[in-house]
């Protein structure tokens, strides 16, 4: 039985919320304006970072898929969530998880990690996006980083700024572009690790153009009042998501007393850790059998979601 001392799940934060002023509800003509809502959405974000609730691994990475999705779209294909998830999560250790899961992975990275840039960490990250970048030029791309994020330039700025400065640098790197916004947004609001955000929004009104020449594009007229606009809204999604992961975590820590599995508080772990968990799951502790009685049970208990809708090759998550 796993007792509350070893699960420590439930969480005293109440995850906050942007106000909904703080949103685009209609056209904003002033960049004052813009940056005061992406302000006031900041604020609340980063409250909610630094509570550092025992769920916020679950919460990134839902984050990622969400975000790697849009960049799937933008660069062309048409996998969605629920196919990017069953790419990464149903595949063997060690497979390739094709173009599609390789960009999540990259999303993913940013997710778990610190928000350092260095010539090794961008040339794995560039190669996942399907691009090309020289030494050269990597060394290059980390000064600029390490100049905008240590300028006084305010967050969602330094982010517009390096978003611009790598599509001058490569038009054709628009995705390792919106990747170094969230990079550079997590350091300048000295975040631990970044949390996936502004490429979600690149094909929301936060970014349409309004004379009908499609989206605006970073280093274009007006860029840095729709990056303003998409972190506010993205900040807005981020809170209600973890609103939501949140109430889900507290009925996973009401179940966890109930259970008797043997192995039932490292899938317990994974489950806060992670968007979603293979029900074929084995660890030493954990049989695959022993894995599918539980996140039966769990599931019973309205502990977790089924997230694929199959009768075979389950994947469980809150």
């Amino acid at each position: 039985m796993i007792r509350p001392a070893m699960s420590p799940i439930a969480s005293t934060c109440e995850p906050p919320a942007v106000p909904g002023w703080a949103t685009q509800r209609g056209p904003v003509t002033s960049d004052a304006e813009a940056a005061f809502m992406a302000g006031a959405a900041l604020h609340a974000l980063d409250t909610l970072v630094n509570a550092a609730p025992p769920w916020a691994g679950a919460w990134r990475q839902r984050l990622a898929l969400k975000c790697a999705a849009a960049a799937v779209r933008l660069a062309g294909r048409a996998e969605d969530e629920a196919r990017l998830r069953d790419a990464w999560h149903l595949r063997s250790p060690g497979d390739d998880p094709g173009p599609a899961g390789a960009i999540l992975g990259a999303w993913r990275q940013l997710a778990v990690q610190p928000p350092a840039a260095s010539a090794d960490r961008l040339e794995k990250i560039v190669d996942q996006l399907g691009l090309h970048w020289d030494g050269a030029a990597l060394a290059y791309l980390c000064t600029e980083i390490e100049e905008v994020a240590g300028s006084l330039r305010p967050a969602p700025f330094a982010a517009a700024a390096i978003a611009a400065h790598v599509v001058a640098m490569r038009p054709d790197s628009e995705l390792i572009a919106w990747w170094l916004a969230d990079l550079v947004l997590a350091q300048r609001l000295r975040w631990p690790i970044a949390v996936p955000l502004l490429i979600a929004q690149v094909h929301t009104p936060a970014f349409r153009s309004g004379n009908g020449h499609g989206r605006i594009r970073p280093g274009e007229q007006k860029f840095e009042r729709a990056v303003c606009l998409a972190v506010a809204q993205a900040s807005a999604e981020a809170c209600r998501l973890a609103a939501d992961i949140a109430r889900n975590a507290a009925r996973l820590a009401a179940a966890a007393p109930k259970l008797r599995a043997k192995g039932a508080g490292e899938a317990i772990r994974l489950l806060l850790d992670e968007d979603a968990v293979p029900g074929s799951l084995q660890t030493p502790h954990l049989s695959r059998w022993g894995a599918r009685r539980l996140f039966e049970r769990l599931t019973g208990l309205g502990a977790v979601r089924e997230l694929s809708g199959r009768a075979t090759f389950r994947i469980y998550g809150l």
